[in-house]
């Protein structure tokens, strides 16, 4: 369901970048807070269960955001170059920012921060080098069916070369901190799952590509109804089909690991994330078009600003609750206070933005006669 034509906006794109944000403060905020015993519990493990979610919808959704602005721009006659331009320094941009966000945690972690955190590859990292990889397919394909048909098998070929170059196909004659943007390696001697590097992260960036330029043809846009369920069809086929798949005795990689570096696992993700788009398109439908205020509408409009705050409110050094010492209903509490205040900031990003001057003249009467005084 279209949002107002003033905004322009698909909510219920909207809704599930806000539900990625939601899972995401859940599983951080018990990661980060529970103590040793909590960690022992079904809670815990069912929690962070639910963080296999939110780094692939993000992804997954800035594939479909690229296809809907490629669209957009390609019936307007831009030119192919000035597209892919475009998208390509959208992407430097978020890794520029990946790169601040970084920075700005290792001067916050002082004098504890090793140095090597600087060059981390975290998941504005991933966001930022997947766009630029998506201008770059958009450049190659001119038509609608071709670049859906790059995007898949852009799609293919990082999930299934995922398993070799963690293992048997390793380049480890790069510096690590190359060889981190491929396989996750960092500074240890082995890939680490905490990372976002290209394999397999932006495989979801290319799936999201593919939908989004499904949806935003002119027979999906002229029946959002039944181009979301067919979606949410092929997703069931896609999630038992990757269940079928891992049944199988024989497998394709000398080392298999589901949870790390499975196609089947990539593949089972994809397919959970198709189902959400009709859950998603019914909820905006039924609910969130008769009420008057979305929470989760709102986190998802300003997603990267809520993301980059509560990081240091969990994680960093201004948590607002002691790490690893907290029981279960507290660091509910603080998942709880953590994502009201982040929902408050996503108002006052949303109401502050395009008045910036008007906020700086308030800003100036109001400390003028502090000033003279």
């Amino acid at each position: 369901m279209a949002a107002s034509p003033q905004q322009g906006r698909f909510t219920y794109i909207d809704w599930l970048r806000g539900l990625a944000c939601v899972l995401m403060f859940e599983v951080h905020s018990y990661d980060s807070w529970l103590n040793a015993s909590a960690r022992e519990t079904h809670f815990f493990k069912w929690s962070q269960l639910s963080g296999t979610l939110p780094a692939p919808l993000f992804l997954f959704l800035a594939g479909v955001s690229c296809a809907l602005v490629t669209d957009k721009s390609r019936k307007k006659g831009i030119p192919p170059n000035q597209i892919a331009r475009t998208m390509i320094l959208r992407g430097l941009e978020i890794l520029a920012l990946g790169y601040l966000f970084r920075l700005q945690e290792y001067l916050l972690g002082l004098p504890w921060a090793p140095w090597t955190d600087l060059l981390r590859v975290d998941i504005l990292n991933t966001i930022g080098v997947s766009i630029v990889l998506v201008g770059f397919l958009c450049r190659l394909a001119q038509s609608r069916t071709a670049s859906i048909a790059l995007a898949l098998g852009a799609t293919a070929v990082i999930a299934l070369a995922t398993p070799p170059i963690y293992t048997t196909w390793r380049p480890r004659w790069l510096p690590w901190f190359l060889e981190s943007y491929l396989n996750g390696v960092h500074t240890f001697k082995s890939p680490q799952p905490w990372l976002f590097p290209i394999f397999p992260w932006t495989g979801f960036a290319f799936a999201g590509l593919a939908v989004g330029f499904f949806l935003f043809g002119d027979w999906a846009t002229k029946n959002q109804a039944k181009a979301v369920a067919l979606l949410g069809a092929a997703g069931i086929v896609v999630f038992y089909l990757a269940a079928w798949l891992d049944a199988r005795p024989a497998q394709m990689f000398a080392v298999y690991d589901y949870w790390h570096t499975s196609p089947n696992f990539f593949l089972a993700r994809v397919g959970i994330m198709l189902v959400l788009f009709p859950v998603s398109y019914l909820w905006c439908r039924w609910v969130v078009s008769r009420i008057p205020f979305s929470p989760i509408v709102q986190l998802g409009q300003t997603s990267l600003l809520v993301y980059w705050v509560h990081i240091e409110f969990v994680y960093g050094r201004f948590s607002i609750l002691r790490k690893n010492m907290q029981s279960i209903p507290l660091a509910t509490l603080g998942f709880l206070i953590i994502t009201a205040a982040m929902v408050l900031l996503s108002v006052a990003r949303t109401r502050v933005k395009g008045h910036g001057a008007e906020v700086l003249a308030w800003f100036r009467r109001t400390l003028r006669p502090v000033a003279e005084g």
